[in-house]
């Protein structure tokens, strides 16, 4: 079983940042003043979810000149997509579990209806 990173899912679960990473991959990369032109957010904003981004590895900054210049790390975005898929598979399979218990019940509480309607 995959061992869940809290910080990373916790970082991906802003839509902001997710939205940021969609820009980053289709840009190939950018800066938080590029960002902050094409989101709902100030410039001080998008770099501190940049800087949520970075500390857990999904993007890296270079100096370019007086700004930060990000790319998605795509190798930890895949290990994060794997660890999902891995999660997600988890679940599903749970879940499978848990219907067929509640079938199962459904079916033994039917059953017991009829002897009981038989009986009166």
């Amino acid at each position: 079983m995959t061992v869940i990173d809290d910080e990373l899912w916790s970082a991906i679960g802003d839509p902001t940042r997710r939205r940021m990473l969609d820009l980053l991959l289709a840009a190939g990369e950018g800066t938080a003043t590029g960002l902050s032109e094409e989101l709902p957010v100030t410039r001080q904003a998008v770099a501190k979810h940049l800087g949520v981004l970075d500390r857990v590895g999904l993007v890296h900054a270079s100096a370019a000149g007086r700004e930060r210049r990000y790319r998605v790390d795509e190798e930890r975005l895949a290990r994060a997509v794997a660890q999902l898929s891995s999660v997600g598979a988890a679940w599903d399979a749970r879940l499978r579990r848990i219907k067929r218990i509640a079938e199962t019940i459904q079916h033994a509480e039917a059953i017991q209806q009829t002897k009981d309607a038989k009986k009166w």
